[in-house]
């Protein structure tokens, strides 16, 4: 499904988080091991099966607490207390580094972006030259555009990186995407209604 998996890590205490675990939870532990990295944290975008599925297995593997919107904590299955909520606004440490969670709902009621030190990630809100679907049962067009509008406010110089690889690049500044992403400019300069034609709603 071309789901990009990340880990954000610091590089002085060598303590990382997983976004968005997915497929095959021994090649993410291998890959954090393998530079020296211990898991302590997962970081979901959003309660889709395609972006948590690996929750499980990797709490197998590693003693993490997982980090997921609210509204979108019923997706994730019975882990007990490793299971941590979060809203947007909250900010989540990684040692030294500082993690933003942004709230952006649309393609989920939970769907949230993640915001460290110039990068942004968009999980299924905003993708290269495109956005996440809003035609799922608790997707919502009107939130997708507000959030969108609200992305629009962030610094041009940000790192979007998405949660899926649908185009050439792997990562683009926020800056070209505000010129090169229908989605984003009609956030931007149009309202709801318009949006909502755009995405065939």
């Amino acid at each position: 499904m071309g789901n990009y998996v990340y880990l954000v890590g610091d590089p002085e205490t060598k303590v990382c988080a997983v976004v968005d675990p997915a497929w095959d939870a021994r090649a993410i532990f291998d890959a954090a091991k393998a530079d020296g990295y211990r898991i302590e944290q997962m970081l979901i975008t959003h309660g889709h099966h395609d972006h948590l599925n690996a929750i499980e297995p990797l709490l197998s593997l590693v003693d993490a607490r997982v980090h997921i919107h609210e509204q979108d904590a019923f997706a994730v299955p019975a882990i007990g207390d490793a299971l941590v909520p979060v809203r947007g606004g909250d900010r989540l440490e990684l040692g030294k580094l500082s993690v933003r969670c942004l709230h952006t709902p649309g393609h989920t009621e939970g769907s949230q972006c993640f915001r460290f030190e110039g990068n942004l990630m968009t999980g299924d809100t905003l993708f290269i030259r495109s956005c996440g679907r809003v035609d799922f049962e608790n997707s919502n067009p009107e939130k997708m555009w507000a959030s969108l509008k609200s992305l629009c406010g962030l610094e041009d110089s940000l790192t979007v990186l998405p949660g899926h690889n649908y185009s050439p690049e792997k990562s683009v500044s926020l800056g070209v995407e505000k010129t090169q992403n229908r989605f984003l400019r009609a956030a931007l300069n149009a309202g709801p209604e318009k949006f909502r034609a755009l995405v065939g709603l």
